[in-house]
C-alpha cells in the first residue's frame, strides 16, 4: 500500500486513492483560511486544494492543467491539485501559503 507523507503523518492508502480525499480523512490541514470553507469540494474548478507532492501520482487531467493554467497560479510552479490527483505510490506532501496555496512560503511539508 503505498504511504503519503503530510503534515508529519505517515497515511497508508489504496492505490489510486484521491489525494485530496486522503488527506482530509486523515485531518490533514489541505485548504488555508477561508479555502476552508469556501472551496469547490473536489471537482477542480477552484483550486484551494493546490499541493506540491513528490511521488508517484498521474499524470496532470485537463481539469488540474486547465485550473493551474489560470492565476493566481501559473503551470509552471509545480503544484498539483489534491482533489485531481491520485495516489500510485509513496508520496510526500507540501503546502504554500495563500488562499490557492500559490505564495511561496511553506505552510506545513511532509515532515509537519
Amino acid at each position: 500500500m503505498p504511504k503519503v507523507l503530510a503534515q508529519g503523518k505517515t497515511i497508508e492508502c489504496k492505490v489510486g486513492a484521491n489525494l485530496r480525499k486522503v488527506l482530509l480523512q486523515n485531518h490533514v490541514d489541505l485548504y488555508n483560511g477561508g479555502a476552508l470553507v469556501i472551496n469547490c469540494r473536489g471537482i477542480g474548478s477552484c483550486g484551494t486544494c493546490a499541493v506540491l507532492v513528490e511521488g508517484e501520482v498521474n499524470e496532470p487531467n485537463w481539469r488540474d492543467t486547465t485550473r493551474r493554467s489560470l492565476p493566481p497560479h501559473s503551470p509552471g510552479n509545480n503544484l498539483r491539485l489534491a482533489c485531481q490527483t491520485q495516489v500510485l505510490g509513496d508520496v510526500k506532501v507540501t503546502k504554500y501559503d495563500g488562499f490557492w496555496g500559490q505564495n511561496p512560503q511553506i505552510v506545513w511539508t511532509s515532515e509537519g
